[in-house]
């Protein structure tokens, strides 16, 4: 039995959810007259109490539509220093935007009200760029799936309303957070000017993510999205399982979660090659190996007996939970585990 944990971008549709894709109504997306694209956009925007919604091929490319057209030329995006918008989207804020960064250091990548405050550029000083953006990431891939409590993203959002200065979310596993919190999507949509959602990581989707904002900002985001090649014609197919996803997959998160932290007590418990495990909120694992052993060594071992799992820095292995890993996989992993 083979255990892909390598993310959770690796599910397959399951059975009900290839149903609705197969039934849905579809028409040319860049047309803008694609029902089953137009019922997800719209949907999501009234989840969240957003205005509109744009559906897209990935979450990097709602987050950085959103970077584009928040931003001008020689501005600045203040993100954590781990941000997935910095590490792991091919220098888009740079080569999309022609935008710089201030990077912080906040706690397991989620940054403060405070140094948000100490980081803005002054207005006035030529020397600086001008910051046009803060972007938050929740929950936090780099911090092993910490997410952030949300009377900090309210002092975040007094800061930046304070100098007129948006606030974007990049929420791939934004959903992962919210079954924790018991936070709604409204809450969310009040507090930012855009969201990122992906449909495609824990909600199981095959592919697609959607970038939530103003009227103004999603048609920004189209033309953006147009000059990316983004448009695409009949999306409907996919958009179908983005709206049974978010019928039916969210609240199943919590089983991700479950097994998560069962992955957590099994390496804590019978490895002498684990030196830790970090905190373990939602579906990510990441564990610190002893020292002297390396990463990339440790997951060839894994894969020798059928679990795959991917570094995640010097000494850092990552486990990421999700849709297609069951209770039975969850126990084959135990037994393997204990044997090596």
């Amino acid at each position: 039995m083979k255990i892909d944990l390598r993310s959770d971008t690796i599910t397959k549709p399951t059975p009900e959810m290839q149903q609705a894709m197969w039934e849905a109504e579809v028409g040319d997306d860049v047309f803008g007259d694609d029902p089953t694209v137009n019922a997800l956009q719209e949907k999501a925007a009234r989840l969240f109490g957003m205005e509109a919604a744009i559906f897209c091929p990935s979450g990097t490319m709602t987050n950085q539509l959103a970077i584009r057209a928040h931003t001008q030329p020689g501005s600045d995006v203040i993100c954590d220093k781990y941000s997935h918008i910095y590490l792991y989207e091919g220098g888009g804020i740079m080569l999309n935007s022609l935008s710089s960064v201030k990077l912080l250091d906040g706690d397991r990548g989620r940054i403060s009200a405070g140094q948000v405050a100490d980081a803005i550029s002054p207005e006035h000083d030529i020397h600086s760029t001008l910051t046009r953006l803060v972007s938050l990431e929740n929950t936090m891939n780099k911090g092993g799936g910490c997410y952030y409590d949300f009377e900090e993203i309210k002092a975040i959002r007094k800061v930046c309303s304070d100098r007129s200065i948006p606030l974007h979310l990049d929420g791939a596993r934004l959903f992962n957070a919210l079954v924790e919190t018991g936070e709604s999507p409204a809450q969310y949509g009040q507090v930012f000017d855009s969201i990122s959602i992906c449909l495609s990581k824990g909600l199981g989707c095959p592919v697609g993510s959607l970038l939530l904002g103003t009227k103004e900002l999603v048609q920004r985001a189209k033309r953006f999205r147009k000059v990316m090649g983004g448009g695409w014609r009949q999306a409907g197919f996919l958009a179908a399982a983005g709206i049974y996803a978010l019928d039916h997959h969210v609240e199943r998160l919590r089983e991700d979660h479950r097994r998560a932290r069962a992955i957590g007590e099994m390496f804590m418990h019978n490895l002498v090659e684990v030196e830790e495990v970090f905190p373990i909120d939602t579906n990510i694992v990441i564990i610190r190996l002893a020292a002297g052993l390396s990463e990339t060594d440790y997951v060839k071992k894994l894969a020798t007996v059928g679990i795959l799992a991917v570094t995640f820095g010097k000494g850092l292995v990552r486990f990421v939970t999700h849709l297609d890993f069951t209770d039975a996989h969850l126990e084959e992993m135990r037994k393997v585990i204990i044997s090596l």
